[in-house]
């Protein structure tokens, strides 16, 4: 085999090619990939089917959304970008009644009668002014106190409390305070907590419930928020389902919705690819049709 030398000019004018070419390759990382369903179940096929039912229901949506969904009968979780922060809007309301029971318990007193007219209005009817009567009486220290002892470790209570920051991972954990036996809170306060989700008035029921199985028993919250700042809607829906035997919880949370009826529509969209998924053999129920407008609308906040 015969070598060619090569000449220094032509050595010169690689080396040089080369370092120019080295910074420009640096420049252009790769596209960070983004949020993916990620589901796992002791169903054979179920996680599966749920990461391909709910990556459809989720395409083409706008703005943001956060999900998480825990099926403990059939160890069956599922996850999109489950640790991602929004303004909670009226979803902080089952983070003070929460607050209000434990609090309750550590001093060793029963609820009163205010409390209880309070605590009705602010989760069924989800009123305003009984949400900030009950913050202010508890303080937002001690509601940070309680979503410590919770474990919720993202979310960060904020004294305009509809900007109070949630995640959806975070909100598996206070309805599994809900919904499980625990030390924070006795049968009778979660039995309590329960009760009023369930009496959730029919305006407001739209949501996780969207697709659940006839019959089903549904603990529900939802909330809502439009930003002066954008112009845009946080939409919530977090719920329990008690349905065969068992029960699981779901949490979705969006933003970024130029509408009110946008968020809607992506949260029953999940919420109807996961009912479904993880009902296959019963009978589900119909489209829930929400109200035009929302009847408790949040002040504006910047």
């Amino acid at each position: 085999m015969t070598h060619h030398p090569i000449s220094r000019r032509a050595l010169t004018a690689a080396l040089a090619a080369a370092a120019l070419a080295a910074p420009l390759a640096m420049a252009e990382p790769a596209a960070a990939a983004g949020p993916k369903v990620v589901c796992t179940s002791a169903k054979k096929g179920l996680a599966d089917k749920l990461t391909k039912d709910v990556t459809a229901a989720l395409r083409g949506r706008a703005g943001q959304t956060g999900i998480a969904f825990s099926d403990p009968a059939t160890k069956t979780t599922c996850t999109y970008d489950a640790d991602r922060q929004f303004d909670s809007a009226s979803v902080f309301k089952p983070i003070v009644l929460g607050t209000l029971l434990w609090d309750a318990e550590q001093h060793k007193r029963s609820l009163t009668a205010r409390e209880k007219t309070l605590a009705k209005k602010m989760i069924t009817e989800s009123d305003n002014d009984s949400t900030t009567a009950l913050r202010n009486q508890l303080t937002t220290a001690r509601i940070t106190t309680f979503v410590k002892t919770a474990g919720m470790t993202r979310t960060v209570p904020n004294q305009t409390w509809g900007t109070t920051q949630i995640t959806a991972r975070d909100e598996q954990k206070l309805l599994a305070l809900f919904t499980n036996r625990n030390k924070l809170l006795n049968d009778k306060s979660r039995a309590y907590a329960l009760d009023l989700m369930n009496k959730v008035i029919a305006s407001q029921r739209w949501g996780t419930p969207a697709g659940a199985p006839q019959g089903t028993k549904v603990y529900v919250k939802n909330g809502w928020l439009q930003r002066s700042k954008d112009g845009l809607w946080r939409v919530h829906s977090i719920g329990a389902f008690t349905t065969g035997g068992r029960t699981y919880t779901m949490s979705v949370l969006t933003d970024g919705n130029r509408t009110w009826q946008g968020g809607i529509d992506t949260i029953q969209a999940v919420a109807r690819a996961i009912h479904r998924d993880v009902n296959p053999a019963v009978r589900h129920g119909k489209l829930i049709l929400p109200p035009a407008h929302p009847q408790e609308v949040m002040p504006p906040q910047a």
